[in-house]
């Protein structure tokens, strides 16, 4: 059962519906940075949120991608599809409710070896309650959600 502030807190987050030509875009800052510029494959390697240095990046899918070192943004360049959040980084939670969100680095889950990004600690907490079933939920309206 859901709170009628989470329903709501879903809702405010709610983005404009973008329009896309190929793969779905990446949800970026006003900076056209992914996770608000943290390194996608620290979340793997040491199990925690680490900004990304801007010296040390890359553009992918359409947006550019920060890493803490060398070695996590060449392990991304070898298989960015491994490391790059789930639902191009959009809440994964809203995703499951058939709605797009933003997300913060800092709520976060990796599930089956994939990176899913929420709204905030409070819809992680909730997200968390049924990974398997939010995921497969979100799977089934990702991408259509975005038209």
């Amino acid at each position: 059962m859901y709170t009628r502030r989470t329903i709501f807190a879903i809702l405010a987050a709610t983005m404009a519906t973008p329009a896309f030509a190929g793969s779905p875009p990446i949800f970026v800052d006003s900076n056209n940075m992914a996770i608000n510029g943290y390194d996608t494959v620290a979340y793997f390697t040491v199990s925690e949120p680490v900004s990304g240095l801007p010296l040390i990046s890359t553009e992918w899918n359409g947006a550019i991608w920060l890493f803490a070192t060398t070695k996590t943004l060449n392990m991304f360049k070898e298989n960015p599809e491994a490391y790059a959040p789930q639902f191009g980084g959009y809440c994964a939670y809203a995703a499951a409710k058939g709605a797009i969100a933003s997300s913060v680095p800092d709520a976060w889950t990796i599930y089956e070896g994939k990176l899913y990004l929420n709204l905030n600690l409070r819809t992680r907490r909730i997200w968390q309650r049924n990974v398997a079933g939010n995921v497969a939920d979100a799977e089934a309206n990702w991408p259509a959600i975005l038209h």
